[in-house]
């Protein structure tokens, strides 16, 4: 049977759905940006997280999943242009940035789930000039984390997004083999497009890579500290995985986004959602 409870971090409130039978857990803190901080399988904990970065709300949270939205990545100067204004816009965009709210919880037998809410605000307009609501459902069964998503637009105009997850698993080991179809990456140290024989060595890459041509929404690789294997499979609107590290830092990213880095200033890619529409998606995690 999963439960779910709720208790005070350093002011912070964590909600914590969790299976005592299987030793499967996941926390989530709305207030900073309904970033999920924990996930275990086996009473083994699969995320780094630095706490520091948690309950310091100057600082962007390293560690869990953090939530990107509108926009993955970075823009050239912090800005971008759109219908002939500049904004200024943060790395990964405005979700991150903001507490989301809770609309329910739902523990049964077999699953327990949270669901959350961000709407737009005054903050989001001045960076992003489009009035949304995004709805994540958080759901984990025995080995499984789901993620489904619903991007809404309730503006008047054209909303362009490429989101994404930027989730941080832990390990030591950074020379990683990775089971995916895409042939080719793009290294952003030395911006060469490569093709991919073997592992992927991350240990003192400075920048991240993205695999470029993947046709099939799934990705798998071993965490040899865990001994476990990870999988993961996702939306169509995903089109890329990027990888990234940082150096003395026991952690990769994986990270599944719908287009490359500073997308909103080349305009090649957008995923465009029209007024009163939805766009939905999915991303789950499967550890065995």
């Amino acid at each position: 049977m999963y439960q779910v409870k709720v208790h005070q971090e350093n002011g912070l409130s964590v909600y914590e759905l969790f299976d005592t039978e299987f030793g499967s857990w996941l926390k989530v803190v709305p207030e900073r940006g309904g970033i999920i901080t924990g996930f275990g399988v086996e009473n083994e904990e699969i995320f780094f997280l630095n706490e520091n970065t948690l309950y310091d709300a100057e600082k962007n949270i390293r560690g869990g999943i953090p939530i990107l939205f509108p926009i993955s990545g970075q823009l050239e100067n912090g800005q971008y242009e759109w219908n002939g204004q500049v904004y200024k816009m943060k790395n990964h965009g405005v979700a991150r940035n903001y507490p989301w709210e809770v609309v329910e919880t739902c523990p049964n037998e077999k699953t327990a789930s949270i669901t959350l809410r961000l709407t737009s605000n005054d903050g989001t307009l001045k960076e992003y000039p489009f009035k949304f609501e995004v709805i994540f459902t958080y759901t984990i069964t025995k080995n499984d984390l789901r993620i489904d998503q619903v991007y809404r637009n309730i503006s008047e105009n054209t909303m362009p997004i490429y989101a994404g997850f930027h989730p941080y698993f832990k390990t030591s080991y950074k020379d990683l083999i990775y089971q995916t179809d895409a042939k080719t990456y793009l290294d952003y140290n030395d911006m060469r497009k490569k093709s991919i024989q073997g592992s992927l060595n991350l240990t003192d890459l400075k920048e991240s890579v993205v695999l470029l041509d993947a046709a099939q929404r799934e990705i798998s690789f071993e965490l040899p500290d865990q001994k476990k294997t990870v999988t993961m499979r996702y939306g169509d609107e995903f089109k890329y995985i990027v990888l990234w590290t940082e150096k003395d830092q026991e952690f990769i990213c994986v990270e599944p986004w719908m287009a490359k880095t500073d997308e909103l200033n080349r305009k090649e890619e957008l995923v465009m959602v029209e007024p009163g529409k939805a766009l939905h998606s999915s991303l789950v995690i499967s550890i065995k």
